[in-house]
């Protein structure tokens, strides 16, 4: 009787998935459609479509993933889709959750094990750490102007941190602050695999969930063709998340592509900093 209530609870959608599946063979395991409960109803129908994708694609892999330990943990797979399709103006993809299960959120690039950004040196010790972060912000402070390309020395940044952790500053002062601006700016974040797992390969689990992704960015594209407005922009951080350049279906969007933030080249790179610039994402919004 439970399974039955929890089935019924269910939106229509999931539910015709999950009772009336085309082969009993690929029946999307219960744990993963429940995890489609963080996701913003807009994309229900759109992720559920995804995932018989996936099964369609390798019937076994979903059932093994259920089974399986996996990050991110708390049914936060799709995490990211917290926002809105109607709000999506860029789709950032990096390449796959966190190693690490308090830092994995579901949400690309967004550190659960960081809060505050500032310290009296600089960057605080948690943003350090999370070099990706680091090299991130670093870029950000660059493409603002803060800082020189040349120089982003702990240094060179203490008299940032000094202005920004001042009373009545317009920097933001947390992690999730600095999200709030990505989303605010129509950033759906991504990884090209959705899970980690110390035991697979991320270019192996970034494989099975391609199928997964092509339906996701198809929706996108189909959904600002139906509305006469220019598709999201395309941002691929490092080699997995490029691969997915060689889908046809991503001529349809326009691209910025760059090296994966862990490299200290990306606080170099002029595109990322031609992109981000503008959005002022260190300030309040």
């Amino acid at each position: 009787m439970g399974d039955l209530c929890r089935m019924e609870c269910r939106p229509q959608a999931l539910q015709s998935r999950f009772l009336f599946p085309t082969d009993m063979s690929k029946a999307i395991p219960e744990s993963i459609l429940d995890a489609l409960e963080l996701a913003h109803i807009s994309w229900r129908t759109v992720l559920t479509t995804g995932l018989n994708a996936v099964a369609d694609a390798d019937p076994a892999y979903l059932p093994a993933l259920a089974k399986d330990t996996f990050l991110p943990t708390q049914g936060r797979i799709f995490a990211a889709f917290a926002q809105p399709m109607d709000q999506v103006r860029y789709v950032l993809v990096g390449e796959g959750p966190y190693p690490r299960e308090q830092s994995a959120t579901g949400v690309c690039f967004m550190d659960g094990a960081v809060e505050a950004l500032w310290s009296e040196k600089g960057l605080s010790k948690q943003v350090n750490r999370a070099t990706s972060l680091r090299n991130f912000m670093k870029m950000l402070m660059v493409a603002d102007g803060l800082l020189t390309a040349e120089n982003t020395s702990g240094d060179a940044m203490s008299p940032i941190s000094l202005k920004a952790r001042a009373i009545g500053a317009p920097f933001i002062q947390t992690l999730t602050e600095l999200q709030a601006n990505l989303t605010r700016q129509g950033f759906l974040l991504l990884n090209a695999a959705l899970v980690f797992r110390p035991h697979v390969p991320p270019v192996k689990d970034a494989k099975a969930w391609q199928p997964f992704l092509q339906v996701v960015l198809g929706a996108l594209a189909d959904r600002a063709e139906e509305r006469s407005v220019p598709p999201p922009m395309l941002v691929l951080w490092g080699k997995i998340a490029e691969q997915l350049k060689s889908l046809s279906l991503t001529a349809r969007f326009p691209k910025a592509i760059s090296e994966h933030p862990y490299n200290l080249t990306f606080i170099h790179n002029e595109g990322m900093q031609a992109l981000f610039g503008p959005m002022h994402l260190l300030q309040k919004q």
